[in-house]
């Protein structure tokens, strides 16, 4: 396995691991024991109060030249000079933006699954949970798609249900 899927995968897990604690945390109710999955799959799967729960994870950086950065990647000249630019923009516009676009790209997929979650997780230190709750007008949910429910773990304090809307 080659260390971009292994990155993935840890990523992957991680996220699951925060999201089952905040979770459980959060309502009180037990979710347990994680696995990766196969292709076809939602990424990881656990059990919710006793019951299997798929989980597709997706992460939120703001821009490409920010996620390589906050994964550790090399700052070349290229990635500095795309963060100054985009150091222009709102960090609103971009985090909402990118946001959108990965529930856009999510809603396209289908899964070989009876109930899958969708988890997003922000990865940009700039925002926390208050910012998406303030901002959460502007986030664009597709009127169709696979997920029984869509999450979102806006900083390592608590998660925000947006579909269904409560």
């Amino acid at each position: 396995m080659n260390n971009s899927i292994q990155e993935k995968i840890h990523l992957e897990h991680e996220a699951a691991k925060l999201f089952m604690r905040l979770y459980e945390k959060q309502f009180g109710v037990p979710m347990r024991h994680i696995w990766h999955n196969l292709p076809r799959k939602p990424d990881v799967s656990c059990y919710l109060n006793g019951t299997q729960l798929d989980l597709e994870i997706a992460h939120i950086y703001g821009s490409e030249p920010e996620a390589k950065l906050i994964l550790g990647r090399a700052a070349d000249e290229k990635i500095m000079a795309d963060l100054h630019q985009l150091s222009e923009l709102p960090i609103n516009n971009r985090l909402i933006a990118s946001l959108n676009a990965v529930l856009a790209t999510k809603s396209q997929k289908k899964y070989h699954s009876q109930r899958v979650w969708l988890v997003l997780r922000n990865m940009n230190s700039l925002w926390q949970q208050k910012n998406f709750e303030k901002h959460r007008h502007q986030i664009v949910l597709p009127e169709k798609h696979f997920f029984e429910q869509i999450w979102l773990i806006g900083d390592a304090r608590g998660v925000i249900r947006l579909f269904p809307y409560e």
